[in-house]
């Protein structure tokens, strides 16, 4: 995504970068920034611009959706204590995921304000009121299924005044409620194409998630459909081909568009670098667990370098070299320190320098849709020709056999659950999915016990000794407990 500066008014919609500007720049009370279109373009731009915090696709969003799984495992620095299930109300990513979402919905909350009165083109104006509404829902999707119940901020902040700032917590079914209608409402404004940006597609795509967050079997059916029937998105033929992630028309629904300034937009790619640069400090997650691994022919890692791992293309090596060794493309380095003793990441190839990779980060995409429709569909009525057909598309472009109504996973409703499982966890590896995957199952357990045989929960226990479905949730982070005597911690911190 192209960054600009504009003048920064009281909604702070600058860049959440944490490298500061050495020069300050002028003040403008919002009523008086939006008084163009070009205004309403920046403040969107802003509102985009949002998404590449640390905090959020840059780096602590994907990190927490793959830490805590059975996907990866680290003894490197700050990530051990998501590795560990340990979290508390001061761990950094706890507070800066917080943090840089709210920053986001006030930037959506000032378009949403200020935009329906400026005087522009009004075909132009919905599709920016629609790609606010968007982003809102989009923020609170990610904080409601990590903290539970937040504060529902529906205005910008305008002031410091903390009476008028400090807002109690809204129930978790007040805010899916809201997510809901913000979607619907994009959906009546986002236009069917939009390079780069949101669109009808991106809009179903993310309300699928929602639904199906909520066990809401048929409006996630409902909503997946107007994905798959648009006509508009396909597979890429090559899996490999989808890596790195820069507008890989037809199958991108949506990603974070970097372009590796010197801004500190994008370090993903760097938390897993083989050789990352000598002023590199940040802590890696580059461990595989065991039960990962199960999934690939293990006796590749012999001394000697790299073989094709096993029929699922998936795992097929990719051509990265370190040091004369080639790398798989999901397995990584069983050394902490990501060197030359096995294979690593290659969903995102890395950068030259550290901070400013110019690999963009996937948000939605086709693959997930169907995915995600094909449990939806199975959790409704059970395994059916559509399940098989949506599922087939994913294996036979991973190299495996298409099932069929003879196959063992066609055979009851969980075995199929278990084969959508598997598939979304290695379609999806290394993407920031699977915590929030497993995050959904132990939910479903509670309501179908025994639906998933690997919950967050069944790690929370391992990890932990630790029984208490408390820690489904992150806490809240203290900085926001001390700051505003509204605020309830999360049970269990």
């Amino acid at each position: 995504m192209k960054k600009i500066l504009i003048p920064v008014f009281a909604l702070a919609l600058l860049s959440s970068c944490d490298v500061l500007d050495k020069q300050p720049l002028p003040t403008i009370a919002p009523e008086n920034f939006f008084q163009s279109a070009d205004d309403a373009e920046a403040a969107l731009t802003a509102a985009y611009d949002a998404l590449q915090a640390t905090g959020l696709y840059s780096q602590d969003l994907i990190t927490v959706g793959e830490m805590p799984s059975d996907n990866c495992t680290s003894t490197n620095g700050d990530v051990t204590t998501l590795d560990r299930i340990n979290w508390t109300p001061t761990t950094s990513q706890v507070g800066n995921i917080w943090r840089d979402s709210y920053l986001g919905i006030n930037r959506a909350n000032a378009i949403l304000k200020y935009v329906p009165n400026v005087s522009m083109p009004t075909e132009r104006k919905n599709q920016i009121l629609g790609e606010a509404y968007f982003l809102r829902s989009l923020h609170y999707y990610n904080l409601v299924r990590l903290y539970g119940a937040v504060p529902l901020r529906l205005a910008p902040t305008e002031t410091g005044d903390p009476s008028v700032i400090a807002l109690p917590r809204t129930s978790s079914e007040a805010v899916y409620a809201q997510i809901v209608a913000d979607l619907n409402t994009a959906d009546g404004l986002a236009p069917a194409s939009n390079p780069n940006r949101i669109t009808k597609g991106a809009v179903n795509a993310l309300l699928t998630k929602v639904h199906l967050t909520q066990r809401q079997w048929g409006e996630a059916v409902t909503a997946a459909n107007k994905v798959i029937n648009s006509g508009t998105y396909s597979l890429l033929p090559s899996f490999k081909g989808l890596f790195p992630a820069e507008n890989k028309a037809p199958e991108t629904i949506l990603e974070v568009q970097n372009q590796g300034n010197a801004d500190g937009n994008n370090i993903l790619p760097d938390l897993i670098l083989p050789s990352p640069p000598a002023t590199y400090s940040f802590p890696k997650f580059n461990i595989p667990t065991a039960e990962l691994l199960q999934y690939a022919d293990t006796s590749s890692f012999l001394a000697g370098g790299g073989r094709k791992l096993n029929a699922d293309k998936r795992w097929t090596l990719v051509g990265r070299t370190n040091a004369g060794r080639d790398y798989a493309s999901f397995v990584y380095s069983t050394n902490s320190n990501a060197n030359d003793n096995g294979p690593f990441v290659y969903k995102w190839p890395g950068a030259p320098n550290a901070f400013n990779s110019p690999d963009n980060t996937y948000i939605l995409r086709y693959a997930d849709v169907l995915l995600m429709y094909a449990e939806a569909a199975n959790e409704q009525s059970g395994p059916s020709a559509d399940v098989l057909a949506k599922l087939n598309l994913i294996r036979t472009r991973a190299g495996l056999e298409a099932l069929t109504t003879t196959s063992p996973q066609y055979a009851s409703k969980k075995a199929m659950r278990d084969e959508i499982d598997r598939q979304r966890r290695l379609e999806l590896a290394f993407e920031g999915e699977r915590w929030y995957d497993l995050l959904r199952y132990a939910r479903h357990n509670q309501a179908e016990p025994g639906a998933h045989a690997v919950t967050a929960l069944n790690l929370i226990q391992q990890n932990l000794n630790r029984s208490d479905v408390n820690y489904l949730l992150f806490p809240l982070p203290q900085a926001e407990i001390n700051n505003n005597a509204q605020l309830q911690q999360n049970p269990g911190y």
